[in-house]
């Protein structure tokens, strides 16, 4: 199956761990916004981090090693990633609130 590289693909995050308290979602927000994908990412109880983009395949496939590398100072012990139908409804970058 080939890949249309310009079509849109939306990824949906779980990364647990060391993942919260040094900088994690601004990372992401940082680099989403390099990227230039769209989406959010929000913390979820104390050691899992939220989040969600779309973008191209290149943008998606770079927005996710990002995710599971994470900022220096953060350890992500295990990450959940699933392709989801795209909704084109989002809009920038944001970081949500916790849940």
């Amino acid at each position: 199956m080939e890949i249309n590289r310009n079509e849109t693909l939306r990824v949906h995050i779980w990364v647990k761990g060391r993942v919260q308290g040094v900088g994690f979602r601004s990372h992401v927000e940082y680099n989403a916004l390099q990227i230039g994908v769209l989406g959010w990412v929000r913390n979820i109880g104390y050691d899992t981090v939220e989040t969600v983009a779309e973008g191209t395949k290149f943008q998606i496939d770079e927005f996710i090693q990002i995710v599971k590398q994470g900022p220096r100072v953060s350890h992500v012990h295990e990450a959940r990633v699933e392709y989801e139908e795209p909704t084109g409804i989002l809009e920038g970058f944001t970081v949500k609130r916790s849940m």
